[in-house]
């Protein structure tokens, strides 16, 4: 039997943002192709938030179902697929951090969502468009090592430990460096907001 040919990164880049805008416009079967394509690494932010299998698996079924109501707030000339669902999950281990019932091995919420509860998280923005364009250009704003270090973490799911690795850096060190440039991110939105 021969193998099937696999999709290079870019293929199935494409093939994920056809099945979002499938999707959006009403096509059921689109969602099972988005489940194929997401499920491991969805999951694995899930799992890395909340630290409980069951929780984690939780997250991703309110991730899916979130999805299949909101695939119409996808806009693919803002985000790519996998940064949006990426945020999209990370937001709903957080929200399921912040009702106080996960129990095991959970992220403090703190590192889980590094920004104070009263604005909008940076990564949780995407879902409005207007407000994804300010991030990137806040983003942008940001010296090329925060940028990529924030990137990595919010949008592609690294955690701390893997990103300081990366670089070569104490954990602390790499902690601090995206603290310090999500405060450099969330001054610039707020200046935003204001202007």
């Amino acid at each position: 039997m021969a193998a099937l040919p696999r999709q290079s990164a870019d293929e199935a880049r494409e093939a994920l943002r056809e099945a979002m805008v499938r999707l959006a416009a009403g096509d059921s079967d689109a969602l099972e192709d988005i489940y194929r394509a997401t499920r491991v690494k969805l999951f694995g932010i899930t799992l890395r938030i909340l630290g409980d299998r069951k929780e984690a698996e939780d997250a991703l079924q309110d991730v899916y179902v979130n999805l299949w109501q909101r695939a119409d707030r996808y806009d693919p000339a803002r985000a790519s697929p996998i940064a949006w669902l990426a945020a999209f999950a990370r937001n709903r281990a957080i929200d399921r951090l912040r009702t106080g019932k996960v129990r095991g091995g959970a992220v403090p919420v703190e590192e889980a969502a590094p920004l104070p509860d009263e604005s909008p998280l940076a990564d949780a923005l995407l879902v409005d468009a207007e407000q994804t364009a300010q991030i990137h250009k806040c983003l942008s704003a940001l010296d090329a090592r925060t940028q990529s270090h924030i990137r990595a973490a919010f949008f592609e799911g690294y955690t701390y430990a893997q990103l300081a690795e990366s670089a070569d850096v104490p954990l602390g060190t790499m902690k601090s460096w995206i603290r310090r440039g999500l405060q450099r991110l969330r001054t610039c939105l707020e200046a935003s907001e204001a202007a």
